[in-house]
């Protein structure tokens, strides 16, 4: 026999966070980083070269290519980043325009987190008891107020602060994991719109590059759907059968069916562990936390749903060696389950996540701000000096934009934790506002204050520059065995017609591009004389040797 529900609300405890409030904190987290910046090294570009490829008209729409080299079977992604590049790139330019559809995706992903979580708690076994003299809070309020806290531990888990504001086929792998979430979550409410949902969900995951993970989510959406007691439910068992036949068609004919396990990669326990400590916190002690309060209630829909999604993505982690981006599709999943602990977390737990958030997120934004002060006025000295050793060639520039932004977001922040450390500790959510709130405020400082330096670190901008004086305008650059981001940066940022497909003997180009590091310099063949080696500014283990061709004629 099942425990009583854990869960025990007031009607004052389920107040929604302020509509205005949220759509800010949302803005915060997603608007940074999408402006002022070249695509980063090295996902980020790569998938940028392909847009820009078939934006370019450079290759088939089937085959998109970069330096002549196809790409992984990721199709939607590259044609939504295209379409979007076409469209606005003129106006726009290239970079920022490609950018706009996966910052569209991942507020996407955002909203469905919260209906998934709303309809989910709107279940009956999902609801908490009711009082034996009433002031038990109503079934939709307490909803608004379990899906608010879902959207904040999704803001707040530090493993999607990068990953979710790249251009990368995962953002639309992630997009198409959400909406089967939200699929199954809103069945028994919501029937047409939840088929609707299915039917879009798994083939879009398997035309971003996840086939294989769709159909392992569509097996569970069918165990799931014949199980449950709602009728409507079940019968969506015929659809989630539809989708996933869609899913293989789309990623038969995207050649999206690829080979990526990658056991060997797993490494020790230890590293284990600690990347998945650091990727999913503070998500997952709390999702941990309400599968255990829940314990005899995992088999009701609220829970199940939510930890069929983190399981499989956890094992599609571990089969493809500890791929971070394979455990981002877990985060929708995670921060529903990490909601349900809220209406059973004790004033004193909360108190210790307030106060440790308090600490952390405000060292981290005082770090930013002393560094920041350091780049602008060589005061501290020791900080100044550190950025001028790990970026050289770094020009500091004043932007009186990021600066108001920034001082914006720290009086946010200030006033905020004035706020929750008063008497507001009522609201379900309260405990997940500071968290959230001091990741937005960490990635807003980074990519204002510091958005120039880390852009002349981590895009490959620099690099070329360094290498244009060596090649001829235009040339056509042989770059046989070179990582596809600095092929993309040797096309897009120098203009070069980059052949990555023969190898030094067989290309028809003038000028040899060979990647090495301090330990490892490949021989070349001869006919080719070395005319540079030159260092990627902030990492000097990245080193690119230009030759160009000597006997020509002899071939």
């Amino acid at each position: 026999m099942n425990s009583p529900n854990p869960a025990l609300v007031t009607e004052r405890a389920a107040t929604r966070l302020p509509r205005v409030a949220l759509l800010l904190l949302c803005a915060a987290y997603l608007l940074p980083g999408l402006f002022g910046r070249d695509p980063w090294k090295s996902a980020d570009i790569t998938a940028f070269g392909y847009m820009v490829s078939l934006a370019k008209g450079h290759g088939s729409w089937l085959m998109p290519t970069v330096g002549g080299l196809p790409g992984d079977g990721a199709l939607l992604p590259y044609w939504l980043g295209a379409g979007f590049i076409e469209l606005l790139g003129p106006w726009l330019g290239a970079p920022l325009a490609a950018r706009i559809p996966f910052a569209l995706l991942l507020g996407l992903v955002m909203m469905l987190t919260w209906y998934s979580t709303f309809h989910l708690a709107r279940t009956e076994a999902a609801q908490p008891l009711a009082f034996a003299f009433g002031g038990e809070a109503k079934p939709i309020d307490y909803a608004r107020a379990v899906a608010d806290g879902a959207l904040l531990a999704l803001i707040a888990t530090l493993g999607l602060l990068q990953l979710g504001h790249e251009t990368t086929p995962e953002l639309g792998q992630l997009a198409g994991a959400a909406l089967f979430l939200y699929a199954l979550a809103a069945s028994p409410f919501r029937v047409k719109q939840s088929r609707a949902a299915v039917l879009a969900s798994l083939p879009v995951m398997a035309a971003s590059g996840a086939p294989s993970i769709a159909m392992a989510l569509g097996v569970a959406g069918i165990i799931l759907c014949t199980q449950s007691s709602y009728e409507a439910v079940r019968k969506q068992v015929v659809w989630v059968i539809g989708a996933m036949v869609l899913a293989v068609m789309a990623a038969t004919v995207f050649g999206a069916w690829g080979w990526r396990l990658r056991y060997d990669r797993i490494g020790s326990l230890v590293a284990l562990l600690r990347q998945l400590l650091w990727f999913l916190w503070p998500a997952w002690p709390l999702a941990l936390w309400t599968l255990w309060r829940w314990r005899k209630h995992l088999l009701h829909r609220h829970i199940s749903v939510p930890l069929a999604g983190v399981l499989i993505a956890l094992a599609a982690f571990l089969a493809m060696g500890r791929s971070d981006r394979a455990l981002m599709l877990a985060l929708p999943s995670l921060a529903v389950l990490a909601a349900f602990i809220l209406p059973t977390l004790q004033r004193s737990t909360a108190a210790a996540l307030d106060w440790f958030s308090v600490f952390f997120f405000t060292i981290g934004a005082l770090f930013i701000w002393v560094m920041y002060v350091a780049m602008q006025t060589g005061w501290p000295a020791k900080p100044a000096a550190n950025v001028a050793k790990l970026a050289i060639g770094f020009t500091p520039t004043f932007s009186w934009i990021a600066l108001v932004l920034a001082l914006l977001g720290s009086a946010a922040w200030l006033w905020l934790v004035q706020w929750r450390t008063g008497r507001n500790r009522h609201p379900l959510w309260k405990s997940l506002v500071l968290p959230a709130s001091g990741v937005a405020l960490c990635w807003l400082l980074a990519m204002t204050l510091w958005l120039p330096v880390l852009d002349y670190g981590l895009s490959y901008r620099a690099l070329v520059a360094r290498a244009s004086p060596h090649v001829p305008p235009g040339a056509c650059v042989a770059a046989p065995g070179m990582n596809r981001g600095l092929i993309v940066a040797f096309e897009y940022f120098g203009g070069y017609a980059v052949d990555a497909v023969s190898d030094e003997q067989s290309s028809d180009c003038p000028v040899l591009v060979v990647t090495e590091n301090r330990v490892d310099r490949p021989a070349v063949s001869v006919g080719w004389t070395l005319v540079a080696r030159e260092v990627r500014p902030t990492d000097n283990d990245t080193i690119v040797a230009i030759y160009k061709r000597t006997r020509l004629a002899d071939r």
